[in-house]
């Protein structure tokens, strides 16, 4: 129907960049993660008659928007598990247990070599740090920091509770602050023994 084409149509213009978005930060292939977002569209296609009038939740009351991220999540799992682990961007790892937004620091657009030096540096470490994590935490920073689902969505996607979710995201960032902060001091004991060795 006509109807159900344009809710289709808006819907992708809506979400085609965030979900690609969240694709792209943990599936680096750009050609596999545009089969990913079309796969989720195509999905999309065959779920629009269940819309409701709103475009907000399925006839069935499931949230749109939490109903695709869980299958972009689910492929993209899929595609992990075959190909490779997870890959990150920054991350807020205060104890401010206010609300926190998805990539708080914003690169300078004209970064000087050294600092670009330490980006990739931090960005290694938490690659190092994320994959550490039980699997359980991981997903729940993924799906956190490159997305900004509220923790509510996150369960969903998920399926567990909205303070499950919570938990698991508390319990993560500690971990990931103790994992950076031992990288950090094997860092500079490296640095140290080079420095000591070029100096004999």
């Amino acid at each position: 129907a006509a109807g159900d084409q344009e809710a289709f149509e808006l819907l992708v213009r809506r979400y085609q960049t965030p979900l690609f978005n969240f694709i792209r930060r943990s599936i680096k292939d750009y050609e596999l993660a545009h089969d990913i977002l079309q796969h989720v569209f195509f999905q999309l296609y065959l779920h629009v008659p269940k819309l409701s009038t709103n475009l907000s939740t399925l006839h069935t009351k499931e949230p749109v928007k939490s109903w695709l991220y869980q299958v972009t999540w689910n492929r993209c799992m899929d595609e992990l598990r075959r190909k490779r682990p997870l890959l990150f961007s920054e991350l807020d790892l205060s104890d401010d247990d206010e609300d926190w937004s998805f990539l708080e620091m914003i690169p300078d657009p004209y970064p000087l070599p050294e600092e670009i030096v330490e980006r990739l540096d931090l960005q290694r470490d938490l690659y190092q740090a994320i994959e550490a994590l039980p699997s359980k935490f991981r997903c729940i920073v993924l799906l956190r920091y490159t997305s900004g689902l509220t923790f509510v969505e996150i369960g969903e996607v998920l399926h567990i509770s909205q303070n499950t979710a919570k938990t698991y995201f508390q319990r993560a960032r500690p971990l990931l602050r103790t994992a950076l902060a031992s990288q950090t001091q094997i860092e500079y004991h490296k640095e140290e023994a080079l420095a000591s060795s070029g100096a004999t």
